[in-house]
């Protein structure tokens, strides 16, 4: 069984940055799909980053050369560093995993708990 454990979120102003960690146990990332996902409250949850190769990453067009999706494979940890924080970022982050591919559906296997950013402006 997969486990996957965020942290690292938090509240910044506009404008700032945080870097996510999603440590994952009960399996290699190199054996899954791996993403991240927000959710906003009321609102379905939404793909932010998928790997879909090892150093084969794709973004949704709203987060595009703001954040970036890395991994340490020693660590077995999945990074999510975000930077130009707008407002709009305001969710609760989540990392998931898959044997198979599920692009931007969110019908991942495995899930984390969430972690929740504020941006404020």
């Amino acid at each position: 069984q997969v486990t996957m454990v965020e942290s690292g979120g938090g509240s910044v102003q506009s404008g700032g940055s945080l870097n996510l960690s999603c440590r994952v146990s009960g399996g290699s990332i190199k054996s899954y799909f791996v993403a991240w996902f927000r959710q906003v409250e009321g609102k379905e949850r939404e793909g932010v980053a998928i790997r879909i190769s090892n150093g084969i990453v794709i973004y949704a067009e709203s987060v595009q050369g703001r954040f970036t999706f890395t991994q340490d494979v020693a660590k077995n940890t999945l990074y999510l560093q975000m930077n130009s924080l707008k407002p709009e970022d305001t969710a609760t982050y989540y990392c998931a995993a898959d044997r198979a591919y599920d692009g931007w559906s969110p019908n991942y296997s495995f899930w984390g708990q969430g972690t929740r950013v504020v941006v404020s402006s």
